[in-house]
């Protein structure tokens, strides 16, 4: 159900396979060309440990901040669904992908539903995700109390997230 009122939004973008920065960048273009989305801004690229049990390469990681009407599941299925367009499959959890994009801020809204939980309940914990967003969204509002700045000051692992200067 798309709405009256644009809403601003914060996605994570991640691709360890294959030519990961072209993917990143078809993703955001695909994300733009999407009625009811508007891409605002974009996070530098970060080089970064895969997380989970998986072993695999290194991940290409970023942030975007969106403004749509799109409601938080409609949101969503459009995510996965560029993602199904650029050649992800998934096949195992935490394992490697051509292209991720999760939603991790929808505006100050809490969604608890099967499959889309927003605020992104573990984004506090991930410096993957709190040092690309903190860039460009320092005060964005991760769901516990805290900004993405605020987080990132205690977020462990934050030594991993290299940035890429391509």
């Amino acid at each position: 159900m798309t709405q009256e009122q644009k809403v601003r939004c914060a996605l994570g973008l991640g691709s360890n396979v294959g030519d990961t920065r072209a993917y990143l960048h078809k993703a955001i273009r695909l994300l733009g060309e999407t009625p009811g989305i508007s891409v605002t801004q974009t996070s530098s690229a970060y080089r970064t440990p895969p997380w989970g049990p998986v072993p695999q390469d290194d991940y290409r990681n970023m942030c975007i901040t969106i403004e749509t009407r799109l409601a938080p599941r409609e949101l969503l299925d459009q995510c996965l669904d560029i993602e199904r367009q650029i050649g992800r499959v998934r096949d195992i959890r935490w394992g490697p992908r051509i292209i991720d994009i999760d939603v991790l801020i929808y505006g100050l809204k809490k969604v608890d539903e099967d499959g889309l939980s927003i605020p992104h309940p573990r984004m506090g914990e991930r410096a993957f995700v709190l040092v690309p967003l903190a860039e460009i969204w320092p005060d964005a509002p991760i769901g516990n109390g805290l900004t993405a700045k605020e987080a990132l000051q205690s977020c462990p692992d934050q030594d991993g997230v290299v940035k890429i200067s391509d």
